[in-house]
């Protein structure tokens, strides 16, 4: 798998791939895809108590797993994944702000999914993209 360039840059991100053996994105090419993304700091992994706070912080950490990877950011992002503990309406407009705000010029597909639990405690949202990256 040499022909893939897998990116963990943050140092959170080297951690959990040490720790849990996995990328935080890969580049296939011209596209890049990202592993699910939650809302905790890039840099301490500390994550936020609320709701809206994990939503916005896991767009920045796709944003920034996207630069990572050599591409520009959610201005390339053509298909958005997101998993929800409690998914519910409230959780639903948290994500179409974000949305709107990351992706002002385009609507990326978007598939939501409630679930009964996420990878780490505390955890309320894990988000995952693919972009197409022309680099």
């Amino acid at each position: 798998m040499a022909h893939l360039d897998f990116c963990a840059p943050s140092t959170v991100g080297k951690k959990f791939q040490e720790q849990f053996h996995f990328s935080q994105s890969v580049r296939i090419g011209d596209r890049i895809e990202t592993s699910g993304h939650g809302g905790s700091n890039r840099e301490t992994g500390k994550l936020p108590e609320s709701v809206s706070a994990q939503i916005a912080g896991a767009f920045r950490n796709i944003q920034g797993a996207l630069i990572d990877a050599g591409g520009e950011g959610w201005n390339q992002v053509y298909q958005v994944r997101s998993y929800h503990v409690n998914m519910n309406l409230e959780a639903a407009k948290l994500m179409v702000v974000c949305l709107r705000k990351w992706c002002p010029d385009h609507k990326p597909l978007w598939t939501a999914v409630g679930v009964d639990k996420l990878a780490g405690p505390g955890m309320k949202v894990m988000i995952e993209v693919v972009a197409h990256s022309e680099k």
